[in-house]
């Protein structure tokens, strides 16, 4: 009988042991687990991005995407411009810099900050629809904007005054205009506007307007021009048939780390290259058939 219940004790404890053993296994695996997990997940905080207008609808929203879907980030997005962005991110007052210029362009260090392209966008001549011009020769389009064609019948519309609405000094936007479509020459002084969307705004309800807008804010209430009977499209665009477009850059104070780099990461993610990038009327990246340096000079890939 004592031997029958010594037996039995023993088998308890047995039980006991491995049960226990089990329980300590599952406990590291959970803890490995979790570990795991930790790992993989999003870093939390809060960034800055501040810069080109021409970009900010494109970088807002992809940060809305982000923020969406990764809980505890805050991405604040501000415009101020080409200029403003590069400054900016040198001083170290941002965390990116957003610029449609090489930071060349603009007279900056280059070897200071860090670039990050992140789309391509075009860029074009727009009026208010009523002035009766959809076609323009680039001639044409350099005299108006330095005065010497003052009402739209000498380009084969209205009888009405042409009203110049220039983007600020600063502008990216501007800069490449100016650059690319007016082939360096200054514009007359004139009304500035800070922001695309109040350009936009302006050229719709201002009869004889003429300004410049990237593609992402062209909109049936205004008029974009064809320049030398060229579309202004992405696909023209591309391969360089339409010569007005600019590199998106995203530029960081070194090379980018935590919230930062994900972001940046995540511009350039197919969920945003192949989606919002194109549905917001900018081009991915990968779209281009042609390469463009700082200094101008194009080559095909």
């Amino acid at each position: 009988m004592k031997k029958r219940l010594v037996a039995m004790l023993g088998m308890v404890f047995m039980f006991a042991f491995i049960a226990a053993g089990c329980g300590n296994s599952s406990s590291s695996n959970s803890s490995s687990s979790n570990g795991d997990k930790k790992e993989k997940a999003s870093v939390s905080g809060s960034i800055t991005a501040v810069g080109s207008t021409a970009m900010q609808q494109l970088v807002e929203e992809a940060a809305s995407q982000y923020m969406g879907e990764n809980a505890g980030t805050t991405i604040n997005v501000q415009g101020g411009g080409s200029g403003t962005g590069l400054s900016k991110v040198v001083e170290g007052a941002v965390d990116i810099g957003n610029s449609d210029l090489f930071a060349e362009e603009k007279g900056v260090d280059a070897s200071k900050i860090v670039d990050h392209k992140v789309a391509v966008v075009g860029m074009g001549p727009v009026v208010n629809k009523e002035v009766g011009v959809k076609d323009i020769k680039k001639q044409q389009l350099i005299d108006i904007f330095t005065g010497k064609i003052t009402n739209w019948k000498e380009v084969g519309g209205k009888d009405e005054k042409i009203v110049i609405i220039n983007r600020a000094e600063g502008s990216g936007t501007r800069a490449v205009f100016e650059k690319l479509a007016l082939d360096g020459a200054t514009p007359v002084k004139a009304q500035e506007q800070d922001s695309s969307g109040t350009v936009q705004k302006i050229v719709s309800q201002t009869p004889g307007a003429i300004s410049y807008l990237a593609f992402s804010y062209f909109n049936d209430t205004i008029q974009p021009l064809k320049v030398d009977g060229v579309d202004p499209t992405n696909a023209n665009v591309e391969t360089n048939d339409w010569k007005i477009w600019a590199y998106e850059h995203m530029y960081t104070n070194g090379e980018p780390k935590g919230l930062t780099k994900e972001f940046l990461d995540y511009m350039l993610s197919d969920s945003i290259q192949s989606s919002l990038v194109p549905d917001l009327g900018y081009i991915a990246m990968t779209g281009m058939k042609v390469d463009r340096d700082a200094k101008g000079n194009v080559t095909n890939k």
